[in-house]
């Protein structure tokens, strides 16, 4: 289980609404175990599979002690309070944007086996659930930012190195 190059923000992979996952077979488990390998470095939470060039609706993460993939999410459920997060991307690098996050969210989908699973949580978790997701429907978090800070975050990938 290889850990995979992240892709940039600027390519159209991750523009695109992933394809659901309609056959649990090996090549979805070799799928799954790239990206929990490239997840697990330190100071990563979660990469979905767009994020390394596959446009299939998949996430894993590796945050606050748990870890798993969640195989065509959904959310299904937020709560508290709509609060600024500050919120970072693999495919934004060194770039991170106050951004209004659930507190708590709820994802149902299936595992790796074709299983359905839910998983929720609360701060951060919450977070990378909606994080996560959203790469899955083709958005990168500064596309869903206030205007105001969509503009700042923009004009900062256009001047960052790696764009």
């Amino acid at each position: 289980m290889p850990e995979r190059s992240i892709r940039r923000y600027g390519d159209p992979v991750l523009r695109t609404v992933c394809t659901p996952v309609t056959e649990f077979d090996a090549a979805l488990a070799a799928l799954v175990d790239d990206l929990a390998a490239t997840a697990a470095p330190e100071g990563r939470a979660a990469v979905a599979a767009p994020q390394i060039g596959v446009s299939r609706r998949i996430f894993a993460y590796h945050l606050d002690g748990r870890v798993g993939h969640v195989v065509n999410p959904v959310v299904v459920e937020t709560g508290g309070e709509l609060r600024d997060i500050d919120e970072g991307c693999l495919s934004v690098p060194g770039l991170w944007f106050p951004m209004p996050r659930w507190e708590y969210a709820a994802v149902t989908g299936q595992d790796v086996r074709g299983e359905e699973i839910r998983v929720e949580g609360e701060g951060v978790f919450a977070q990378m659930l909606q994080h996560e997701t959203d790469h899955l429907d083709g958005t990168v978090y500064v596309e869903k930012l206030p205007k105001e800070r969509r503009r700042e975050a923009l004009r900062a990938i256009r001047q960052a190195d790696w764009f």
